[in-house]
């Protein structure tokens, strides 16, 4: 298919049917978000940098500034620099070689933020995209965890996986910002669909009621801060996984699927492929991989760095059902809406 330029070669991803084990009666459909230029949050960067422009937001030649440690980075760097745009990134410590490389090589201006604050690392970049604000009064700062355009960027994801499959039975995503899964989500549900919605989080963010652990491994998803974004009223049910479990799927999900991806991409098939063993036949789950495996190949898929940071990888992992507000340390997951009615999932568990 010929483009004019990459920004509109962003979306219509793949969607990929996994291997289905012989205890699983469901499907699971892998949506492969991570086949963008970049990731996933491309989407992101070319519906708020375009919207922006559209309505005038974004001044002809105005930089463009967001906070970012990963692939949101790199959206915006592709995005707005290509449209001409001087593009600032404020990021931290945690970000890895090959990020920074590519945000290098695309011009980017890049800011590391040199230690936390009270909360963490992500109000440590705010609190220095502020100063950049104060610099370039003229700036468009993205505002990923609160601009409503995160969410509308996944409409098109939501009209590709209409167009691939007739029934949508259970959508589950890992939640960040929360634009991807409530936005897809909501999306469905104007399209006619009920989808049970299962969201997947790290152990030690705060997103749904855990307490903040900063120095987590995992990156790509889960937060120390409450992004508006986060729809709670459209998710069913949460996942979390703490690192060791995380990054045991990511590396079974390279090994069984040859899917090279994060370990965001990694939770969501731990959790949908449980899923799959616990419903009737020809129950349809969408999973969605936000990101590739290339900015972990020094982390998730070393065995040096595991065996520095005490990251067994366990065989086996299967999920505790807590009650809501449990502090888990270990895959838990809790119901947050059980009152709705989700057919086919409902009457399994």
């Amino acid at each position: 298919m010929l483009y004019q330029n990459l920004i509109q070669s962003i979306g219509n991803t793949p969607l990929v049917r996994l291997k289905k084990e012989s205890c699983s009666p469901g499907n699971v459909f892998a949506k492969m978000e991570l086949l963008n230029p970049f990731a996933m949050k491309d989407r992101v960067a070319k519906q708020a940098i375009l919207e922006a422009k559209r309505t005038g937001r974004l001044k002809e030649g105005a930089p463009v500034i967001e906070s970012s440690s990963g692939t949101l980075a790199l959206g915006v760097a592709m995005v707005g620099g290509f449209l001409g745009h001087e593009v600032h990134i404020v990021t931290d410590p945690r970000i890895d070689l090959i990020t920074l490389s590519k945000l290098q090589s695309m011009g980017a201006c890049i800011h590391i933020v040199k230690e936390m604050s009270q909360h963490g690392w992500q109000s440590a970049r705010l609190e220095k995209l502020k100063e950049l604000l104060n610099q370039y009064p003229n700036a468009y700062w993205l505002r990923q965890y609160e601009n409503p355009e995160n969410p509308k960027s996944y409409r098109m994801l939501a009209e590709e996986l209409q167009q691939d499959l007739k029934d949508i039975d259970i959508l589950v995503g890992s939640v960040g910002s929360g634009g991807s899964l409530c936005g897809t989500a909501r999306a469905l549900k104007e399209r006619g669909y009920s989808p049970k919605v299962v969201a997947v989080d790290a152990v030690g963010s705060v997103l749904f009621g855990q307490p903040d652990k900063p120095k987590r491994l995992q990156g790509g998803l889960g937060n120390s801060l409450h992004p508006p974004n986060v729809d709670h009223s459209i998710i069913d049910e949460v996942h979390w996984l703490n690192d060791r479990e995380a990054f045991s799927a990511t590396v079974e999900l390279a090994r069984v699927e040859k899917v090279f991806a994060g370990n965001s991409s990694g939770s969501v098939y731990a959790v949908a492929r449980w899923i799959s063993r616990q419903v009737p036949p020809e129950t349809n789950i969408v999973a969605i991989f936000p990101d590739r495996g290339d900015r972990y190949c020094q982390t998730i898929y070393d065995d040096s760095y595991r065996l520095q940071n005490n990251v067994t990888l366990p065989e086996h992992l299967v999920p505790q059902e807590v009650p809501y507000g449990t502090v888990v340390d270990c895959w838990s997951y809790s119901r947050l809406n059980q009152g709705a009615n989700h057919g086919k999932y409902t009457a399994i568990y």
